[in-house]
């Protein structure tokens, strides 16, 4: 008797389809490139948003910062008065003024200035940068290195500080314990000239020598 043949052929094996593993290291640089464009968005939509506030108050939202434009109104009057004066605060934000500016187109001084003289200064708009006569040298090179050049800026040390520095405009008072701290900058770029209720008015030709008692002399070529 003859074998019976197979009357099915031998099948293949079914294929098992093996899916691809996910490329996760893909997947995380998209996703951290993606979690980084969101926050440089977002950083950038805050500091247009920042840039975009009035000056008054990107000054007020500051940390530290005194706002006697507010609070105190009356003690800045514009009056003209010769001689020795007595302010509210020291270092002055503003009040009555001798008739003479110190000289505030970047100007560096080794020693204190003239209240009376400074004062008219920040009538001009300029920022005033005071500092203890104690500070670090290198740090007195940095605040210097913020003023030197700069027009509607003044930097002298004073007696008496309650802070290590202290920063006036027109108004407003910062004092800070380093001339690392960030806010000085972000003071200056919103007080400086826009503070001074005679913004934009010159600061050169005023008085240049140092001393606190006030030289009752017109700025140069008055």
């Amino acid at each position: 008797m003859r074998a019976s043949k197979s009357s099915a052929r031998t099948r293949p094996a079914k294929a098992v389809a093996v899916r691809p593993g996910r490329p996760w290291g893909v997947i995380a640089v998209v996703t951290a490139v993606s979690v980084l464009g969101v926050a440089i968005i977002g950083y950038a939509a805050v500091a247009t948003w920042q840039g975009t506030r009035p000056w008054a108050q990107r000054l007020t939202g500051l940390s530290g910062v005194t706002d006697y434009a507010s609070k105190k109104p009356a003690w800045l009057a514009s009056e003209h008065k010769s001689g020795p004066l007595t302010y509210e605060v020291t270092p002055s934000v503003g009040g009555s003024h001798n008739s003479a500016w110190q000289n505030c187109t970047g100007d560096v001084y080794d020693a204190p200035i003239a209240a009376e003289h400074a004062t008219h200064s920040m009538e001009h708009g300029a920022v005033w940068i005071t500092y203890r006569s104690d500070l670090p040298a290198d740090e007195v090179q940095r605040l210097a290195g913020r003023v030197r050049g700069v027009d509607y800026m003044l930097l002298s040390p004073h007696d008496n500080l309650d802070a290590p520095i202290s920063l006036q405009a027109w108004g407003y008072r910062l004092t800070v314990p380093s001339a690392d701290d960030e806010r000085i900058d972000e003071f200056i770029r919103a007080a400086r000239v826009n503070a001074g209720p005679e913004q934009g008015a010159t600061c050169s030709g005023g008085i240049t020598a140092t001393g606190t008692t006030p030289r009752d002399l017109a700025p140069q070529g008055q």
